[in-house]
């Protein structure tokens, strides 16, 4: 039997459930990344205007992960927060959420989409996600500075990327060429 597709919907950052998966994201950061490397918002931030948290639940409610889009500008914007629960790994949480986050910020009229992520072999597994997304590694963007902890992508959006291809909700966004 195929897997359901998680629900993924614009969400509070401040609820029970995401405040635990945002801690255990926090915690997870602080201990793989010196303190000064670690960039991830706290839920208040997530909260904040001219940003967008989403989260994924499966068919019970159940919280999955989550993903936030932070405007920097009119045009580009920064993927924060993706997180996928412990739990939840290896299930393509993680692929459908990207897939989400990208092709809402396309509907937004975003052209780019920039990340940091880490160097360490934590974080090889987001690389990837990110890499087969069509993210190429890019200087560093906003307020960052060269770091060797941390690594920067950018993903440049097409006009027709929040076409949806399913009933399951958009698709992935797709790389300019």
């Amino acid at each position: 039997m195929e897997p359901v597709p998680p629900t993924i919907r614009a969400d509070d950052p401040t609820l029970p459930d995401v405040l635990a998966l945002l801690g255990e994201h926090l915690e997870d950061m602080y201990a793989t990344s010196p303190a000064e490397s670690v960039h991830a918002l706290d839920p208040r931030a997530l909260a904040a205007p001219g940003i967008t948290f989403w989260t994924a639940r499966d068919a019970g409610g159940e919280l999955l992960g989550c993903a936030a889009l932070k405007a920097l500008g009119p045009a580009d914007a920064e993927l924060k927060s993706m997180r996928t629960g412990t739990a939840a790994r290896g299930r393509g949480v993680g692929a459908a959420v990207l897939a989400h986050v990208l092709a809402a910020a396309a509907e937004q009229g975003i052209r780019t989409v920039l990340l940091e992520t880490g160097t360490q072999d934590y974080f090889a597994p987001a690389r990837r996600l990110y890499e087969r997304a069509g993210f190429v590694e890019c200087p560093p963007f906003a307020d960052y500075v060269l770091d060797p902890h941390s690594v920067f992508y950018r993903l440049t959006l097409t006009a027709s990327a929040g076409r949806a291809a399913s009933s399951t909700g958009p698709t992935a966004a797709r790389p300019a060429s």
